[in-house]
């Protein structure tokens, strides 16, 4: 194949750049990410040009930074100039397993690159996995007295929560409107979102001074309180299905409220803020794996990042409930029943007898008898969850259904007509969402429950009916 047939994907060519045509896949793959996050056509090749002439200024980016150390240490040949991208000073890859069948092989390849890794002890990759930064969305990784920042995630802590109403379930139709309203009101979604009066709870009296990003980001925090974020967060209605009785909750059917957010921007500067931090202190890693750089839980970075992570938890979870709060209160309802559980979150943790940090990254912590939210589309059913404890999988779940393909193939293939059908077919009243969050665009949640019938034992059903997204 010519070097033109394969780069015919390409907004640009990377011979007029003076890039090693054997870095295409790794030039594919930033150009994949950078457009993910709006970076296109010109501003796209302005982009690559200065990369081309100045590697050594991209040394920090999130996405190029990789790409940049291979061009400017020649990393793109092996030593012997075979024309082999280096992948030197790896280790061989402890054990891990993969769950669910068709895995995207760029994500496969994220979860060999984290069991690479020095610091690694053993991993897992669930049925939902796709590719993300650093770590695969859908990976689990146990590592040694470290925590990698990329490892968890840009949206720290990012949380499900359910709320339970003893009330008719048949109100999603009956008071269709108020329900609607309520949402409508009480929440907001999308970046840079926040409510023109602020809210207010306990975790935003605590010490946020003990790190740089986080004390230069609590105003900002402050004013998204009690928001969402944009892509697949949401708070929607619908009704509860309980076949058998839960721990303080009857067999029946009820109106649920459930909801999908994170730690909003403040946790994505902390994750950039110390994934930087943790590239510098290991720029012994071959370039590719810069993003799955670590920090000591014995250095002061380490503490630092783990105090940060453990404030976004709380933060994260104080935004679902004032949501929570909002809503059921605009109708004068209280819920008698909830559950919630994050993902994008490590915890310190004892498996084979070895206490380990184990990394769950899009992936929802499934120990014997723990309770969780796994959830599907804005039409397809979100399940309640008993895990199962396998040790195989370090005690996780998969955290959703997991994209089938990107925002921007979404974006060209679908048109607005086709997500209006669905919802008609499957009775959704979607208030507001983004094309690129087509049911089509992810993979069927009821495939992804069967392949981790062995991690999770399903107790209740939830199906969605009024869903506000972002705009």
């Amino acid at each position: 194949m010519s070097a033109k047939r394969k780069q015919n994907d390409l907004p640009f060519r990377l011979a007029a750049l003076g890039i090693p045509e054997e870095l295409l896949p790794v030039v594919r793959g930033c150009v994949r990410e950078l457009e993910e996050e709006g970076v296109r056509g010109k501003a796209l090749r302005r982009l690559f040009n200065r990369l081309a002439d100045r590697p050594e200024s991209f040394a920090d980016h999130p996405i190029l930074g990789a790409l940049a150390g291979m061009l400017r240490s020649g990393a793109s040949r092996g030593a012997s100039g075979d024309g082999v991208p280096a992948a030197a000073a790896r280790v061989e890859e402890v054990p891990w397993r993969s769950w669910g069948e068709d895995l995207d092989p760029q994500a496969v390849k994220q979860m060999r690159d984290g069991a690479s890794l020095p610091v690694a002890v053993s991993g897992a990759l669930m049925p939902d996995a796709h590719v993300g930064y650093g770590l695969s969305i859908g990976g689990v990784l146990a590592v040694d007295n470290a925590v990698i920042p990329y490892g968890v995630g840009m949206d720290i802590a990012c949380r499900m929560k359910m709320s339970v109403f003893v009330v008719p379930p048949d109100l999603v139709d009956d008071h269709a409107d108020e329900l609607a309203q309520a949402l409508e009101r009480e929440t907001c979604f999308g970046v840079g979102g926040k409510f023109t009066a602020r809210k207010d709870h306990p975790v935003m009296h605590e010490d946020w001074g003990f790190s740089p990003v986080t004390a230069r980001m609590r105003d900002t925090a402050w004013g998204q309180l009690g928001t969402s974020g944009s892509g697949n967060h949401f708070v929607e209605w619908g009704v509860l299905d309980v076949p058998r009785a839960l721990p303080g909750l009857a067999e029946g059917r009820y109106l649920a409220l459930l909801s999908h957010s994170g730690s909003r921007g403040t946790g994505g500067e902390v994750a950039k803020y110390y994934s930087s931090l943790a590239r510098r202190l290991h720029r012994e890693l071959p370039r590719e794996l810069g993003h799955l750089a670590w920090l000591g839980l014995d250095t002061d970075p380490g503490r630092e990042y783990w105090a940060a992570m453990e404030l976004m938890g709380r933060y994260s979870a104080a935004n679902h409930a004032l949501i929570h709060a909002a809503v059921a209160g605009h109708l004068g309802l209280s819920p008698v029943w909830g559950a919630e559980n994050h993902h994008n979150f490590a915890w310190k943790e004892t498996h084979g007898g070895r206490e380990v940090v184990v990394h769950r990254k899009g992936a929802t912590p499934a120990g014997a008898g723990v309770v969780g939210i796994i959830p599907g589309t804005m039409i397809d059913p979100a399940y309640v969850v008993e895990g199962l404890g396998n040790p195989l999988s370090l005690c996780s779940a998969a955290h959703g259904a997991g994209r089938a393909m990107s925002r921007q193939e979404a974006l060209k293939r679908f048109r607005r007509g086709d997500l209006e059908h669905v919802l008609r077919e499957h009775g959704v009243r979607l208030l507001s969402g983004g094309l690129d969050e087509v049911p089509m665009a992810y993979k069927d949640i009821r495939a992804v429950m069967a392949a981790q019938a062995d991690l999770v034992r399903i107790r209740a059903t939830f199906t969605p009916r009024i869903v506000k997204m972002a705009p």
